[in-house]
């Protein structure tokens, strides 16, 4: 018992297969396989990161669970969260979406959706370069729980920048969480068995 306290204060839990995770990870599957497959894991291309900007948006509000559990319906209602093809969606593809039950039916969150392919279009280095240009130099991974920011420095200049250029549902912790989840940052816990590659 005493162990499993220490691991609770700490930030980790210990899996079925025994294996020590972040705090966050241990409650389904869906986050079991997300935390060790995904998550922390060197992510880059502007359309796999204008999929992670777009999810993090929508999430705003809700539980992560909800927004990965409806992901396969996020992308084929976002066309595989092709930028090129999201950009060229219009007012049908608005109500298309508003329409759509496999994803989350929120009228501002789709039309920055829209909105944001139509500037990641634009970018001139494109959304990836951009993004990962906010990447802070490698650091320890957090002691524990306690030790996980919100926001950072670069998370706060990564969407003050976002929003200067018109980017929408991109704030300080919504940046951060899209650092922590494609590997800009490491905050696995110190003792998690996964490790970002």
């Amino acid at each position: 018992m005493t162990d499993e306290l220490t691991l609770a204060e700490t930030g980790l839990v210990r899996g079925e297969d025994g294996a020590l995770r972040c705090f966050w990870a241990g409650s389904t599957e869906d986050y079991v396989a997300y935390h060790d497959d995904e998550w922390g894991r060197r992510l880059t291309g502007d359309d796999a990161l204008f999929e992670r900007v777009s999810l993090e948006a929508f999430q705003s509000g809700l539980s992560w669970i909800t927004i990965l559990r409806r992901r396969e319906g996020f992308r084929r209602a976002f066309a595989g969260f092709s930028i090129a093809a999201v950009a060229e969606f219009d007012d049908s593809d608005v109500e298309r979406l508003l329409a759509d039950a496999g994803i989350i039916r929120n009228r501002a969150k789709i039309e920055a959706a829209i909105t944001n392919a139509r500037l990641a279009a634009e970018l001139p280095e494109g959304l990836s370069a951009l993004l990962w240009s906010f990447a802070p130099p490698p650091r320890p991974r957090p002691r524990s729980r306690a030790d996980v920011p919100s926001t950072t420095p670069e998370s706060v200049a990564m969407a003050k920048n976002l929003r200067k250029r018109g980017f929408r549902f991109v704030g300080p912790t919504t940046a951060y969480a899209l650092m922590q989840a494609t590997g800009m940052v490491d905050d696995h816990i110190q003792g998690c068995s996964v490790g970002a590659t």
